[in-house]
């Protein structure tokens, strides 16, 4: 039987398409898989990407209080705070001796005073 279809024929062909039909079910088994996989890996570079700027915000925060409190502590902003106690130290000693002269002057006695108010 040459240039006829035979059963074998017929046979062959259809477990080639079973193969076929077979092979592309598992490719897309695998396929649906792979994604699933990489879903899941973007999902977790995107929280790994998250955190990583949450780092920097926090590194970048941390910086400028440290540089507020290396500004607070510089030796001009130390010396002049120091300048300004001194000034204030002094004048509060000055202040003690006017009150301790006005307080002796005055000693718990007052002077009559007269009316000065006009009758009406």
């Amino acid at each position: 039987m040459e240039g006829g279809i035979d059963i074998r024929l017929v046979v062959t062909i259809a477990g080639i398409l079973f193969s076929v039909a077979g092979a592309s079910a598992v490719a897309k088994m695998q396929i649906k898989d792979i994604i699933e996989k990489m879903s899941d890996m973007e999902k977790r570079l995107r929280q790994m990407d998250s955190r990583g700027d949450k780092l920097v915000t926090s590194t970048e925060t941390q910086e400028q209080r440290i540089s507020v409190l290396a500004k607070m502590a510089s030796p001009e902003n130390l010396r002049r705070d120091h300048m300004q106690l001194a000034e204030l130290l002094t004048t509060v000693k000055q202040l003690e001796k006017s009150y301790d002269r006005l307080y002796a002057m005055h000693n718990g006695k007052h002077p009559p005073v007269a009316d000065t108010r006009k009758a009406d």
